[in-house]
């Protein structure tokens, strides 16, 4: 196998054995039970067959043939019992192929259905020891790792709490934290975390997207903007054939149209394409020249981005965050189109040249929706403040309608005036809110309409 393809999968299929009736099980067994004690090759061969006739085999996988390179982030999507999951468990070897080969280069950690790899009658603890030394982790590893995969599970005493009290999303927390910590250079995930919280799910959204950097992932998710977003390759399986792989995006438009056809019949509209106006063309052109010929703007070299955070080296803090309506009333949820002001608050502990504060937006795959900083606000009167003194960055704008469920506001304070690690202070999940979209929007992020108008006109007809 080639060093660069660390997953092969070649001509594999998975049969079960079924059965009509609960007598035709009980007839296979006495039929393989006298094929076995009869010294007779006829009578032998007779049984056999007779034990194959009373079971039919159906196949969750056939003729699958799939290449998984170094570094790839692959998604598999399909229908319910379409044969993902067994897919996952046959790579990951829990569940063995009945005909076919599955080859695997590196460490795999894998997170698949609650309750795989976890007896439910040890302590949270003991299944860490149990579960990183099923990953070839050492007892001397795990011991220099616990207090990591504690603090990243994060459920307090339950630590010691048999598995069995815990709630679902207490078990995919320390399921995760586990996989987070073993050095795995193949992660594959099977939709376990849609049961996490938002504050979780955005944790182990930044732990998969800095393994994507180095690591391979294979992970099913039903949520197809999950796989656009993340994924370098998209394949989709469907009655336990692959039916189509490639780019994410193409690959989930063709099942979600596949799937929408299934359902409701094929679109009867047809698009219309026309040429783009002339009119349109010459004054985008005219926009392209009048914006070329402004003067250059003299701007620093100013990078804000988590990554520029490195060390915390305790020269800001960011102390406050509240999203407030116009009147001043904390806001913890919002139906989109209405005025909000973010107030981020940050304590000075040391001199910071030219302070600036900023904002993300996240959804819950951790996709930065949008966000703004002061930057340019303060470009002509920078803020220069000393040890001992607060700073309060102010947003006003309309809230954008977001699709229904949670959101995370990332903020960060920064010193534009350095020449390097300028942020000073980047704090991940600082605030969350809740949209309930009162009105339908289409994409990440809907626009607040100021009209919409249907109108009716009536044909004559002679």
């Amino acid at each position: 196998m080639s060093s660069d393809v660390v997953i092969r999968v070649s001509a594999l299929g998975k049969g079960f054995r079924t059965y009509e009736h609960p007598a035709h099980r009980l007839r296979q067994t006495l039929n393989n039970l006298v094929a076995r004690i009869t010294p007779i090759p006829s009578l032998k061969a007779k049984f056999r067959q007779r034990a194959h006739d009373a079971a039919r085999t159906f196949w969750a996988l056939r003729k699958i043939d799939l290449e998984v390179r170094r570094g790839e982030t692959v998604g598999i999507i399909g229908r319910n019992g379409s044969g993902k999951s067994t897919l996952l468990q046959i790579i990951c070897g829990t569940l063995s192929p009945t005909e076919g080969l599955v080859q695997t280069q590196g460490r795999i950690a894998a997170l698949l259905e609650l309750g795989s790899g976890f007896d439910t009658e040890f302590t949270g603890r003991e299944n860490v020891y149990m579960n990183g030394q099923l990953h070839g982790l050492t007892k001397e590893q795990i011991d220099q790792r616990f207090d990591d995969i504690a603090a990243f599970a994060d459920i307090g005493k339950f630590i010691d709490q048999p598995v069995k009290t815990y709630s679902s999303g207490m078990f995919v927390r320390l399921a995760f934290a586990v996989i987070a910590h073993v050095d795995a250079d193949i992660l594959i995930v099977d939709e376990a975390l849609a049961v996490g919280d938002a504050f979780f799910t955005q944790k182990c959204m930044r732990f998969l997207r800095k393994f994507m950097q180095t690591g391979t992932i294979l992970f099913v998710s039903h949520d197809s903007s999950a796989v656009r977003s993340l994924c370098t390759k998209a394949i989709w399986i469907d009655r336990g054939s692959i039916v189509d792989s490639g780019d994410p995006k193409d690959v989930c438009n063709r099942y979600l149209e596949a799937y929408y056809e299934a359902q409701q019949g094929k679109s009867k509209i047809e698009p219309e394409l026309s040429p783009l106006p002339v009119s349109a063309d010459s004054n985008r052109e005219d926009q392209r020249k009048k914006f070329t010929s402004r003067p250059m703007i003299d701007a620093t070299n100013f990078v804000f981005d988590p990554a520029d955070a490195g060390e915390q080296h305790g020269a800001a803090t960011i102390e406050a965050v509240q999203l407030i309506k116009d009147d001043g009333t904390p806001l913890s949820w919002t139906i989109g189109g209405e005025i909000v002001t973010l107030r981020i608050t940050a304590r000075i502990a040391r001199h910071v040249g030219e302070a600036v504060i900023g904002f993300t937006v996240k959804d819950k795959l951790g996709r930065m929706l949008f966000g703004d900083n002061t930057f340019w606000a303060t470009r002509d009167k920078p803020v220069d403040s000393t040890d001992g003194e607060t700073v309060t960055g102010e947003f006003t704008f309309a809230m954008p309608i977001l699709v229904p469920g949670d959101y995370a506001v990332d903020v960060a304070v920064a010193d534009a005036s350095r020449p390097s690690q300028q942020v000073l202070h980047w704090l991940h999940d600082a605030f969350f809110f809740k949209s309930e979209a009162a009105t339908s929007s289409t994409g990440l992020v809907g626009l607040p309409m100021s009209e919409a108008s249907l109108t009716l006109r009536h044909t004559e007809t002679t």
